[in-house]
């Protein structure tokens, strides 16, 4: 059995590490290698990099924000915002990134995720998708959660997947920042159309908010607010998840 995997991210804007509670009321967190290289140590397996700004301000991803993070990451690190182009995709791959993740530029041109996968492998690639909850189903929103697409979001996971995506990370507009856990019932739904890892985002609180998530069909789950302000750790997490049976990978936990 694959081990799960806990990933920590960090939204930055204007160069630091920020959260909010359904993607807006943002509060200042820290310095993002300093928090990248926090959470490495502490065991994530992954750190996730989001330029929440980038697109909203027509621009790329600040590549030294890129550069000062990778220098001090030894794991799997994915950047995302901004990125529009097959060239982006490469300049920040070069500036230390092991995967992009897409989200605004994909919506608009759906293209870019296969040029993206056939060029440097759908490993690479990861298409980042904010989901608001409308009834029984979820719209796909672009431009930092700002903007409805009309897209349904689990339609949109599933042509993600034929245009050579490797990842979903999927994110609960309504969940995030909530404390209140993740929504598994969109995970659920996710997990039984897709046939490549679901990545669960948005609402993480306690350590068994990640065994509900694991429980609804995600292979990962990624986390910010919680672990920036101290109320977990990734140790906490694994030691808790490693307790109940959940594969984790567990030489972090000596």
């Amino acid at each position: 059995m694959l081990a799960k995997r806990v990933i920590a991210c960090l939204d930055v804007k204007d160069g630091r590490v920020v959260k909010g509670t359904n993607f807006v009321g943002l509060k200042d967190a820290g310095d993002p290698a300093e928090l990248a290289l926090r959470y490495a140590r502490e065991g994530a397996d992954e750190i996730v990099f989001l330029d929440i700004s980038a697109s909203n301000e027509n621009r790329g991803t600040n590549r030294e924000w890129v550069r000062k993070t990778a220098r001090e990451l030894d794991v799997p690190f994915t950047v995302g915002g901004g990125i529009r182009s097959a060239n982006d995709v490469r300049e920040t791959l070069s500036c230390g990134a092991d995967k992009i993740a897409l989200n605004t530029a994909a919506l608009a041109r759906p293209e870019l995720v296969s040029e993206a996968a056939g060029e440097y492998g759908s490993q690479c690639v990861v298409v980042a998708i904010d989901a608001k909850r409308n009834g029984s189903e979820w719209g796909a929103y672009a431009n930092g959660g700002t903007r409805a697409t009309g897209r349904d979001a689990l339609a949109w996971a599933q042509e993600c997947e034929r245009l050579g995506a490797g990842e979903i990370l999927l994110t609960s507009i309504d969940c995030d920042g909530t404390r209140q856990g993740f929504d598994c019932e969109l995970l659920s739904k996710a997990s039984s159309k897709l046939g490549i890892p679901l990545i669960a985002s948005g609402g993480a609180g306690n350590a068994s908010d990640f065994l509900d998530a694991f429980t609804a069909g995600a292979d990962a789950a990624l986390a910010a607010g919680v672990f920036h302000y101290g109320k977990l750790s990734v140790k906490d997490v694994k030691e808790f998840l490693a307790g109940k049976g959940v594969s984790v990978r567990c030489g972090e936990l000596k």
